[in-house]
């Protein structure tokens, strides 16, 4: 029997705290783990600019967990979580400072208290860590890099030089008295915003507030705060077809110049996106997101009924004919038939479906000229033959829909297909998170996307919508560089790529769509990129010109009357055409 006191027994076969049996390790195993302890030591030192002596990497675990969470660092906290007296602790983060990896940045207007950091170097460098360690774990555990299993964790030098690095902080904190004050769309984008706020805070080192509303709200707030004397708020979140309006009637601030002075890249992002935030040749607005509508199908249920997926409109109607089944709940086809700006919305796209957009616009080489829209090139197309078949196309598929299909706007008919209910459906993208980030929804993994189904005369196109970001005319001077400055860093690549990993599923921009862990994510992300490369996205559907959003209002309020049985075709149409020559020939735009 040993003589040695019971703690100082080596554990042999069982673990000391649980004393419950060990599992063994092979010599091969062993071998393995040996291995990587040496190369992980290895990349420690080679990858991370450590100085010995200060347990910097505590430190620096401190700093990185904090500043990827949001949550505050200061020089007494990263002392703290040091473990090293208080002066020694205090050496090494300056030490850290000195050596550029950590940003120490005052908080106050005096510069007594500072707020720490991590710098872009110090976060390129943990990027490459983290990378070369994922490289090491491969051989350890037996998992082949090229398998299915390996690729979900394991990154090619090719992707690997894709992938975006998370947003750092400003070198210096905006200095904006109140905060920076947004006022913004209810979606998941800005719902990813909202979750991120206290990260965003500490990026910006100011208070964010933000004021959420839905559409048809948010363009009358826009609206309401344009008759101020300044503006109540730094930024607005605007609808790419509103630009053409607000733009002409001088309620938002040009960006020309400060995408000049700041030699601002706007090629990253999808061109529909930048034309449709563009008016008389200046540039207005910085997109945030670009959200075709899609067809969404089923892809288990068309296959069980050995249907293909329809890409034409009268293909559509005979699929959604033999899905439609209400006894069982299930019905054929979702869409915006809700009275006003939801269907007017379905109107406008479902004319382009037919050829035709909803004003009369100077057809070019496989689109159509809106950037350049004057006179009569601005009236509304009601009395047109594509207005009238769009009206049929919709009596047809409002006999294949949900009973509640009148009531039906955005999130109405994306969660009627989420939940099962609706076959098919006509969605945005924003709201594709519905479909792709809940496990539990039966269309999870069994859906399909395809551009709108085209009618006669039309062709392939995806109706583009989203929001893009704008500086209000009226905000007082002293406020707008930083505002820009806001504005530059929450349209970065960095930031949409956090959106996303944040519970949205959009982004306007190339390098966003291709980074390998945003595509990995969902297949709609390479399906919409590609849309965007083939100029399939298209924005003349809804173009942003003056007097757009009336003219859809009117559509949506007119034609519902046909879809509630109570006025024909042709006498809804004739009393829009009235109604929106009145509206544009009194705003004087024709």
């Amino acid at each position: 029997m040993s003589d040695l006191p019971d703690e100082s027994r080596p554990e042999g076969p069982y673990d000391r705290l649980s004393q419950t049996p060990r599992p063994k390790l092979s010599n091969t195993e062993l071998s393995r783990f040996i291995d990587f302890i040496e190369k992980f030591e290895e990349e420690t030192e080679h990858s991370l600019s450590l100085s010995h002596g200060y347990r910097e990497m505590r430190m620096m675990l401190h700093l990185m967990r904090n500043h990827l969470a949001g949550r505050l660092t200061t020089p007494t906290s990263l002392a703290d979580a040091s473990g090293l007296s208080y002066g020694t602790a205090k050496r090494g983060i300056e030490s850290i400072i000195q050596r550029g990896l950590i940003l120490s940045r005052p908080r106050t207007k005096s510069g007594k208290t500072v707020s720490l950091h991590p710098s872009p170097m110090m976060i390129d460098e943990w990027e490459a860590y983290a990378h070369r360690i994922k490289g090491l774990l491969g051989p350890l555990f037996g998992v082949d890099p090229a398998s299915e299993a390996g690729r979900r964790i394991f990154l090619d030098a090719a992707a690997t030089d894709r992938v975006i690095s998370p947003p750092g902080v400003l070198s210096a904190r905006l200095e904006l008295k109140g905060g920076l004050r947004g006022l913004i769309h209810a979606d998941p984008t800005f719902m990813a915003m909202h979750n991120l706020k206290q990260q965003l805070e500490s990026i910006f080192g100011l208070e964010i507030h933000n004021s959420a509303r839905s559409i048809d709200d948010l363009l009358e707030a826009i609206l309401d705060n344009a008759g101020r004397t300044n503006s109540r708020y730094d930024l607005v979140a605007c609808d790419l077809p509103w630009f053409g309006e607000l733009a002409s009637k001088g309620i938002l601030l040009p960006l020309d110049r400060f995408i000049r002075c700041d030699a601002y890249d706007l090629s990253d992002f999808h061109p529909v996106a930048i034309q449709s935030t563009r008016y008389a040749g200046q540039q207005y607005g910085i997109p945030l997101q670009t959200t075709p509508e899609l067809l969404c199908y089923r892809k288990d249920i068309l296959e069980e009924a050995q249907l293909a997926p329809p890409t034409t409109t009268e293909e559509l109607i005979k699929v959604a004919r033999r899905l439609h089944d209400p006894g069982r709940g299930r019905y054929g086809i979702a869409w915006n038939a809700a009275r006003g700006t939801p269907l007017g919305h379905t109107f406008s796209f479902l004319m382009a479906k037919f050829g035709q957009p909803i004003i009369n616009l100077r057809r070019r080489e496989g689109s159509y000229d809106f950037q350049q829209a004057t006179g009569e090139e601005l009236r509304p197309m009601f009395q047109s033959d594509a207005a009238y078949r769009a009206c049929e196309y919709m009596l047809d598929i409002l006999k294949y829909s949900p009973p509640n299909i009148l009531h039906m706007a955005w999130y109405e008919r994306a969660q009627s297909y989420a939940s099962g209910e609706a076959c098919m459906a006509y969605c945005y993208t924003l709201l594709a998170p519905l479909i792709e980030l809940d496990r539990t929804s039966p269309a999870w993994g069994n859906t399909g996307y395809l551009p709108h189904p085209i009618g006669n005369h039309g062709r392939v196109i995806t109706p583009i919508g989203g929001y893009a970001l704008a500086i209000p005319a009226n905000l007082p001077e002293e406020r707008i560089e930083s505002v820009w400055t806001a504005l530059r860093h929450l349209t970065s690549a960095n930031m949409s790529k956090l959106y996303i990993l944040n519970g949205s599923l959009v982004t306007p921009r190339f390098s966003v769509s291709q980074d390998p862990e945003v595509s990995a994510l969902s297949p709609l992300i390479e399906i919409v990129d590609d849309m965007a490369r083939k100029d399939i996205l298209q924005a003349w559907p809804r173009p942003p010109v003056p007097g757009i959003t009336e003219v859809i209002s009117i559509a949506g309020h007119e034609i519902f009357e046909v879809l509630d049985g109570r006025r024909s075709i042709k006498k809804a149409l004739s009393m829009a055409q009235d109604r929106a020559d009145r509206v544009m020939r009194d705003r004087g735009y024709y």
